[in-house]
């Protein structure tokens, strides 16, 4: 049984979505942002008690490149990764690194504009920072996609779906104004059938629901 423990807009969106780009067949399990995990149980899957968990058989992964990499390699014939040998292998694993890159600043700023509910605990110095270097990262991805619809000039691969959540997030806080090119990505991005089906359904609990600009 493949099983996907996920919770809405959350990191995991990267895992889901790349299944559903695959085409295989699993059990999603959803969690609330309102449950915590870090709970003996939940930790036999995931040690830190977050979202994702992959459960394939014998096999349990719980970070989304891990499970990028895992997925790919297992299942090659989906031709998402790119292997030791193809031309394009080391762009693939960087990019795939870097949308941890991206992410920690989305998560830092996810922590203060939503987790942090009380005005007093958050620090408009560091939203201004972070705000500042999620941009500035997001420039990276404006030269590469400078000319081409996808991070790899052979076009679709895995790590579109590790970028392209973080890119998704990213929309929440940074305006995409002078980024036409990481625009035009997420665009895209949005537009595949797999993406949209990783979005949150209707009545779903979110964890944007807001711009913070």
């Amino acid at each position: 049984m493949r099983r996907l423990h996920h919770g809405w807009e959350s990191r995991s969106t990267r895992s889901l979505a790349l299944l559903y780009e695959m085409g295989l067949e699993f059990e999603l399990v959803i969690h609330s942002f309102r449950k915590p995990l870090y709970n003996d149980e939940y930790r036999q899957l995931s040690p830190a008690g977050r979202v994702p968990a992959l459960e394939d058989g014998d096999v349990t992964i719980f970070e989304t490149g891990a499970i990028t990499e895992y997925l790919v390699e297992t299942y090659p014939e989906s031709g998402f990764g790119r292997p030791v040998g193809d031309p394009e292998h080391w762009q693939w694993v960087q990019w795939l690194h870097f949308a941890e890159t991206i992410g920690q600043h989305l998560a830092t700023l996810t922590q203060h504009h939503v987790v942090l509910r009380e005005d007093w605990m958050k620090s408009p110095t560091v939203m201004k920072y972070e705000a500042m270097r999620l941009r500035r990262t997001l420039g990276v991805l404006e030269e590469a996609l400078q000319g081409q619809d996808y991070l790899l000039a052979s076009g679709f691969s895995a790590v579109d779906t590790n970028i392209g959540y973080s890119v998704y997030g990213a929309a929440r806080f940074v305006r995409f104004d002078e980024l036409p090119n990481v625009a035009a990505y997420l665009a895209r991005l949005m537009a595949r059938p797999a993406f949209q089906k990783a979005l949150p359904t209707k009545g779903a609990e979110r964890l944007y629901n807001k711009d913070f600009y």
